[in-house]
C-alpha cells in the first residue's frame, strides 16, 4: 500500500463516467482543478458521453483540467465491455499508486471501486450525487442495482451524499454502514451567477419578451426524469390565468422532439420557446421572474442553487435534496411531484407577485451563498 506521508503531496485520481453536461461532471471538474490547486495530486478519469448529450470539456479546459479518456466507461454496464475498462483502470491505479480513488455515478463507482480494491489504494470514496433507484430502471434491474451497491459499500472507506435525505433513502436500502456515511453538499462555481444583475434585459431583447411579460423558465436535460411534461401542462394552466406569461425550456436531450410536440398539442405556440444548451445562464436567470423544476427523482439540484445565486426565487418538486436548496416560502416554494396543478398554481404565485419574488430571489441568495460555494466543498473533501 502507499503510505501517506507530509513529506509529498496526497495523489488522488477521481472517476466518473462520462462529463455530459449536468451537476456530477461540473462537480468533478471544478473539484479536480480547486485540489489542484491546494497542493494535491490529480487527475480526472471519464468516460465518453453518447451522441447528442453534450459535454463539459469547455468548462474542464477553461479551468486547466485535461480529463484521461477511457471511451467504454462512459456506456452502460456491460459483461463484455467492462472486464477491459476495469484492466485499464487497475494497470493504471498500480502504476501511478494513488493514495486515493474518488469514483462519481454509478457506473465508474461499480468499475472504478473494484479496479481500486484490487490494486489495493489504500483509501476508496464513492460519492452519490443522487442515486438511480427509483424512476430509472425495472423493478427486477433497480433489485440488481441495489444488490450491486450493497456488495460496492463493503469496498468503500467513505460514501458520500449530497444530503440528510439522500442518506436515509441509500441507507434504508441496507447500502453501507453508518459510520461509512459523511455529508458533503454541492459546491459550485457562482461568481457570475451572484452579478447576474449587469445582464438584466439581454435575454429579452435577443428573444423579443416584452419587459413587463411574466417570465420562467426551466433548466435542465431533456429527459425522462426531469419529467418536463409537467412543467408544460402546469404551463398551460398558468398561461391561462396569465396570457402574457411566457415560459423557456433551457436544455437538450432524446426528449425534445415529443416535448416540442406535446407543446403545439397543449396549444402552447408562442408562449414555450426552446432554447437548447446554453452557456449564458447568468443572462437567462437576470431577466426570468422564476425558475422551475418538475423531477421526479433528484440529488442536489444545480439548476437551482445557481438560480437563487441569481436572485431569482425557485418553484421545484419535493425531491431528492431539493428543499436544503429552496426554502419554502422563503426563497420559493416546494410542490408535490407530478402535479402539474400545485406547479402552476405555485408559478402564478410568484409571476403575480414581482415584489415578493424579488425578495424571495435575495434570501435565496443569502443561502446559497458561500454555503454551496466550490471553495467550501473543495476545503470539506480536502479535510476529509
Amino acid at each position: 500500500m502507499s503510505a501517506v506521508s507530509p513529506s509529498r503531496p496526497i495523489r488522488i485520481e477521481r472517476v466518473i463516467a462520462r462529463l455530459n453536461i449536468g451537476g456530477p461532471a461540473r462537480h468533478t471538474i471544478l473539484l479536480t482543478r480547486h485540489h489542484r490547486d491546494m497542493g494535491f495530486l490529480t487527475e480526472l478519469v471519464a468516460g465518453r458521453e453518447s451522441p447528442g448529450e453534450g459535454n463539459m470539456l469547455p468548462l474542464a479546459a477553461a479551468n486547466g483540467v485535461e480529463p484521461v479518456i477511457i471511451p467504454a466507461l462512459g456506456r452502460e454496464l456491460s459483461p463484455l465491455r467492462d472486464p477491459a475498462v476495469l484492466l485499464t483502470l487497475y494497470s493504471r491505479f498500480r502504476r501511478l499508486r494513488p493514495d486515493v480513488v474518488c469514483t462519481h455515478t454509478a457506473k465508474a463507482g461499480a468499475v472504478g471501486r473494484v479496479a481500486a480494491w484490487l490494486a489495493r489504494v489504500p483509501v476508496r470514496v464513492h460519492t452519490f450525487h443522487g442515486h438511480v433507484f427509483s424512476g430509472y430502471f425495472s423493478p427486477a434491474k433497480t433489485r440488481f442495482f441495489v444488490e450491486l451497491e450493497k456488495r460496492l459499500a463493503r469496498i468503500s472507506t467513505r460514501i458520500i451524499v449530497l444530503g440528510e435525505r439522500l442518506q436515509r433513502e441509500i441507507a434504508g436500502l441496507g447500502i453501507g454502514r453508518p459510520e461509512q456515511f459523511v455529508q458533503v453538499p454541492l459546491g459550485l462555481d457562482l461568481s457570475a451567477f451572484l452579478e447576474a444583475e449587469k445582464h438584466s434585459g439581454e435575454l429579452r431583447k435577443e428573444l423579443a419578451i416584452p419587459e413587463d411579460a411574466p417570465l420562467a423558465a426551466i433548466v435542465a436535460r431533456l429527459v425522462p426524469i426531469k419529467n418536463h411534461a409537467v412543467f408544460l401542462r402546469a404551463a398551460k394552466l398558468a398561461s391561462g390565468s396569465l396570457p402574457a406569461a411566457r415560459f423557456l425550456i433551457v436544455g437538450d436531450g432524446p426528449e425534445r422532439a415529443g416535448l416540442e410536440a406535446l407543446a403545439e398539442q397543449l396549444g402552447l405556440k408562442g408562449r414555450v420557446i426552446f432554447l437548447g444548451f446554453r452557456d449564458d445562464l447568468p443572462r437567462i436567470y437576470a431577466d426570468c421572474d422564476a425558475t422551475a423544476l418538475s423531477s421526479d427523482n433528484e440529488g442536489m439540484p444545480v439548476a437551482l442553487i445557481e438560480s437563487l445565486a441569481a436572485a431569482t426565487p425557485a418553484v421545484a418538486t419535493d425531491v431528492g435534496e431539493t428543499r436544503e436548496v429552496v426554502r419554502d416560502c422563503e426563497s420559493g416554494l416546494v410542490v408535490p411531484p407530478s402535479d402539474p396543478e400545485a406547479l402552476a398554481a405555485a408559478l402564478l404565485e410568484l409571476l403575480r407577485s414581482p415584489e415578493r419574488a424579488k425578495q424571495m430571489g435575495l434570501a435565496g441568495r443569502r443561502h446559497v451563498y458561500p454555503r454551496f460555494s466550490i471553495e467550501r466543498l473543495a476545503s470539506d473533501l480536502a479535510g476529509l
